[in-house]
């Protein structure tokens, strides 16, 4: 039963990988939400086996340990329905799941291994997958899809600069490298927010009926600009330009953000959460931009916006296309179960309370951080329970149902 189990998780990308990110979502924050909760109450932590500040693991398994998962299996899926080519075979998606559980397992004994053999487990995931989805995306080379290889680059060049500063050949890359890896996610998401937000929104309302004059409409002239000055932000980090370059460039791509949100017909998706999760990660993303621009101007606090793109956007989109996702390629109805529709809520709601958490600090600063942990592992571990045993239980039989 239990190699049955597992042949199937291993069958395809999307079953062992958002499988990973959903149990590391709720790993990851409970280790923090113990840390944390330690602390507010006066006492000492001590002895941990990571070896660094416990913000800095937990900033870093969020960035390259949970995105990364989520990132693998959206790759291992749709790359395959994009070219035609074949999907990858259960041995190799059996190695990438262990290679990103290697650098899980090195990042957390940090503090007993040689800090080069940390870096090379926790380097080696990106360029096995970046090696794979080339190799399916050459048979049809579109620039739309090719772009992903450059995200993939950007977050693994920001993942080295933290592991440069943690082996001592640098000693001060490890914030530039954090901050580069979550804006080529963020970059990731501004491509792939503006291919399916508007497109399966437009389906369903085409499947319901609705005039075609109300249907989502995406106009090239804020669509090109809207992802171009996100992907920017990380290149600019990298490049180490002027912070009030880099913010200005942040705060423009932010706006443009919501310019494309109000031609796409959010105000109808607000019955179904499948789709209004959509919206609201793409909402998070031209929020954190803007609010993450200004702190750069010296506007408000930098960590809060952090947040705001980690848990709002991150967060909320990944969850958003993984739940369809696992829908769509097992053969369900596309309409998020209430529990995952729950979860949708309870992530947006910590991205928001966690951003009050560094505004207003004061004795609502510890109060806000715990609750906003408390709702990320409710939010994922309801995910968890309505779609874990989907991930783990092969497609039905003669049961139809739309891809994501």
């Amino acid at each position: 039963m239990r190699m049955s189990v597992m042949k199937t998780v291993f069958s395809e990308g999307f079953r062992a990988f958002f499988g990973a990110a959903g149990l590391y979502a709720v790993f990851s924050l409970l280790v923090w939400e113990l840390y944390l909760g330690i602390h507010a109450s006066g006492g000492l932590v001590t002895g941990l086996p990571f070896g660094v500040p416990p913000h800095l693991w937990h900033g870093h398994e969020m960035i390259f340990g949970y995105a990364t998962a989520a990132l693998g299996g959206f790759l291992l899926t749709a790359v395959p329905n994009w070219t035609g080519a074949r999907s990858a075979p259960q041995r190799f998606i059996a190695l990438a799941t262990g290679l990103w559980l290697a650098g899980r397992i090195a990042v957390w004994f940090a503090g007993y291994l040689p800090p080069v053999l940390v870096a090379v487990a926790d380097l080696a995931f990106l360029p096995l997958l970046a090696f794979k989805i080339a190799l399916q995306l050459v048979r049809r080379p579109k620039p739309q899809n090719m772009v992903f290889l450059a995200f993939i680059t950007l977050i693994w060049v920001g993942n080295l600069l933290v592991h440069l500063e943690w082996t001592g050949l640098t000693g001060d890359t490890l914030a530039t490298g954090m901050r580069a890896g979550l804006f080529g996610l963020c970059a990731m998401i501004a491509v792939l927010g503006g291919r399916v937000t508007p497109a399966f929104t437009r389906n369903a309302m085409k499947r319901a009926g609705v005039d075609e004059a109300r249907w989502p409409v995406s106009h090239p002239a804020v669509e090109r600009p809207a992802v171009l000055l996100v992907a920017a932000v990380p290149v600019l980090l990298l490049a180490q330009a002027p912070a009030a370059l880099t913010g200005a460039v942040a705060v423009i791509a932010g706006l443009l953000q919501f310019a494309r949100l109000a031609t796409w017909a959010g105000r109808w998706t607000w019955n179904q959460p499948i789709l209004w999760s959509l919206h609201l990660g793409i909402a998070f993303l031209g929020a954190g931009l803007v609010t993450w621009g200004l702190a750069a101007l010296g506007y408000g606090s930098e960590v809060g916006a952090l947040h705001i793109l980690g848990i709002g956007a991150v967060g909320g989109m990944t969850l958003a296309v993984m739940s369809r996702a696992i829908l769509g390629h097992s053969g369900r109805a596309l309409v998020a179960p209430r529990p995952v529709a729950v979860a949708y809520a309870l992530v947006a709601a910590a991205a928001l309370i966690r951003w009050l958490g560094s505004e207003l600090a004061g004795d609502l600063y510890f109060p806000l951080m715990l609750g906003a942990g408390a709702l990320w592992i409710a939010g994922f571990t309801l995910f968890l329970t309505a779609l874990g045993p989907i991930i783990c239980t092969p497609r039905p039989p003669r049961e139809q149902g739309a891809a994501a």
